[in-house]
């Protein structure tokens, strides 16, 4: 009888990998998230169950864990200033709920690294996690991993950015570290395969790929894979904190999170012993090369099932949700466009990342470059994928909040500001065939510094909304008139 289980982490980068596999193997899953439209555009939120939740809400994980056998525990907090100490707290209550709950095993991803080391507080707490989970007398299988490699994984991404945009690598100190890096695929594969591995049960397994490097074979080696010449600098000089800082404004990962893997390169992370070849013999760890290539032509192919943005929450830590009736300072423009309503949809799904905001894309690249300069996301982080859009989605400086097909997207401003930003886009089918557009700009300020913040860009909103919606009626017209010339070509 295969288990009935429960996902947590399923919006994060290796949790919604996990679906798919866990379904094909016959599991009944339910996945906890904190709200039911996060999942919505995923292409598995209908053949699972969701419950609505939060490990930092105690009293709302009975429900997700009632009938539960076993349960992913994927929950990490790297943004937040007191990631430790809200992570054990959460897994001390996720752990006390699933005793209660009578559920048989945890299954949870940490990190690699020696406990008599000097570990980072990154490390640390992942440690630590796993403690507090077992404290519950639930057994847990505790996979320990270093770097993932994968596109859209955070540490792939760091590695990308830089080697990208650097001929000169300037390298801080800890480069010279071991590491073990492991494919994405490869996690997966132990995670998926613990439900039918008994042996696994209670145990701590450390899993690494099929060779052990330093940081700089990692760069130089991406840098290989990408046929790009690169000089690696020794920087000694170059401080965690300095590095940190150059990181968040030359990659798409935030100061924080950049900040708290850079301290833990002075930690070894290699696998010390042989418990992963021996519990899961079937499992072969390809070589970091190979990891590399697999990751690239994902990217070639529009293949990121799963992005390290998709978690990044707001300041607040949790989604500020539009109200319509909330009376918010407004830009909207309608235009009346002779296209179908899936061809109008289909162009404004298309807007961001590489395809660009369609007017005036420099003065949108010097507003990405002034928000990622005071600590903001700026327009680093591209577009999952150039034409599908789900909610959660995080590309530029906007974050997807809300979808319909054919009817409505909605983005929330993530830049740094003195407010909270919406930009929506709303399609309409008219009765002879064409569409009408409406596109608005709303804004919520935050005292007189926001009310100012929005009057000073008025006089530019006719031409960047207004060039924008021109242009989206522009380019949804002359998609329906080449589809309707093939088709009478046809």
């Amino acid at each position: 009888m295969s288990d009935r289980v429960l996902l947590t982490g399923a919006t994060g980068y290796i949790g919604g990998r996990l679906v798919k596999p866990l379904l094909v193997r016959g599991n009944a899953v339910r996945v906890l998230v904190r709200s039911a439209a996060r999942v919505e555009g995923y292409g598995w939120s209908d053949r699972v169950e969701i419950v609505e939740g939060d490990v930092m809400k105690p009293d709302t994980l009975p429900a997700a864990l009632a009938n539960i056998d076993s349960a992913y525990y994927l929950i990490h907090s790297l943004q937040s200033d007191s990631f430790a100490q809200e992570d054990i707290d959460a897994a001390r209550a996720f752990g006390r709920a699933a005793a209660a709950a009578g559920v048989q095993r945890i299954i949870y991803l940490s990190g690699l690294g020696r406990e008599s080391d000097d570990l980072s507080e990154h490390l640390r707490s992942r440690h630590a996690t796993g403690e507090a989970l077992r404290e519950s007398g639930v057994p847990v299988t505790e996979f320990r991993a270093a770097i993932i490699v994968g596109a859209g994984s955070v540490s792939f991404e760091l590695i990308r950015s830089l080697v990208e945009r650097l001929p000169i690598l300037f390298m801080p100190r800890g480069v010279e570290t071991r590491i073990q890096p492991i494919g994405v695929d490869t996690v997966v594969n132990y995670l998926v395969d613990a439900l039918i591995t008994p042996a696994s049960i209670g145990q701590i397994i450390g899993i690494g790929g099929g060779e052990v490097l330093t940081y700089k074979d990692m760069l130089l080696g991406f840098a290989a894979a990408r046929s790009l010449k690169r000089t690696a600098v020794p920087m000694p000089i170059l401080t965690p904190w300095l590095a940190s800082v150059a990181v968040h404004l030359l990659t798409p990962i935030d100061g924080k999170v950049a900040g708290a893997l850079i301290a833990g390169l002075g930690n070894e992370v290699v696998v010390t012993d042989n418990a992963a070849r021996t519990i899961f013999p079937q499992i072969q760890p390809s070589g970091y090369r190979a990891q590399v290539d697999q990751a690239l032509r994902d990217l070639e192919s529009g293949e990121v099932e799963t992005s390290w943005v998709d978690m990044t929450e707001d300041d607040e830590g949790e989604i500020i949700a539009f109200q319509e009736d909330k009376g918010y300072v407004l830009e909207r423009r309608t235009v009346e466009v002779a296209a179908p309503v899936a061809t109008v949809y289909r162009v404004c799904a298309r807007i961001g990342g590489a395809n660009g905001w369609l007017v005036y894309n420099s003065l949108w690249r010097l507003r990405a470059s002034a928000d990622r300069l005071i600590g903001g996301v700026g327009f680093q982080r591209g577009r999952r994928h150039p034409d599908d859009l789900r909610v959660g989605d995080a590309f530029d400086f906007w974050r997807v909040e809300a979808l319909k097909r054919d009817s409505l997207i909605r983005l929330r401003a993530e830049m740094r500001m003195p407010g909270r930003g919406w930009l929506e886009f709303k399609t309409e089918a008219n009765d002879d065939g064409t569409t009408r557009l409406t596109q608005t700009a709303y804004y919520a300020p935050h005292g007189l510094l926001g009310r100012l913040y929005w009057w000073v860009l008025v006089p530019f909103h006719g031409a960047i909304f207004g060039g924008m919606a021109r242009e989206l009626k522009a380019r949804a017209e002359t998609l329906a008139s080449k589809h309707e010339a093939i088709e009478a070509a046809g």
